[in-house]
């Protein structure tokens, strides 16, 4: 039972993520690609973007009340040092920037992908730690 609940809620996590990471680069590439820059669709866009995005928080809170109590253990120990590097390197980068100490700015995506990293090799020390 515990193992289908899983599969059901790792299922609709991976829909819900899916329909973000559309809506988000539907956000990013309509103005440009599809609708020249209108804002009222644009404006449409980003609305739609933060509800698919509500979906998907709930999807992944109902996912995390799914997994037994070791994998919910591994995988908040790996969010919460995800978000402790993103908050201090988030913050010491905008401390560093307004110190003028950054000669340029650094792509926004760059912080995304460096979370994903840190999360799956948290992730992974998590798994083998309890294995």
């Amino acid at each position: 039972m515990q193992a289908q609940q899983e599969l059901k809620a790792t299922g609709r996590l991976l829909l819900w993520t899916f329909a973000w990471a559309a809506t988000l680069a539907l956000a990013k590439f309509g103005p440009r690609l599809l609708w020249d820059a209108q804002q009222a669709a644009s404006w449409v866009a980003v609305a739609v973007n933060v509800v698919v995005g509500i979906g998907w928080i709930v999807a992944f809170t109902r996912f995390l009340r799914a997994l037994d109590e070791l994998q919910r253990k591994i995988m908040q120990d790996a969010l919460a040092v995800t978000l402790g590097v993103g908050w201090v390197g988030g913050f010491a980068y905008v401390v560093a920037d307004t110190a003028g100490l950054v000669a340029r700015d650094v792509n926004t995506a760059a912080l995304p992908a460096l979370l994903g990293v840190v999360f799956m090799i948290a992730f992974a020390v998590g798994k083998l730690r309890y294995r």
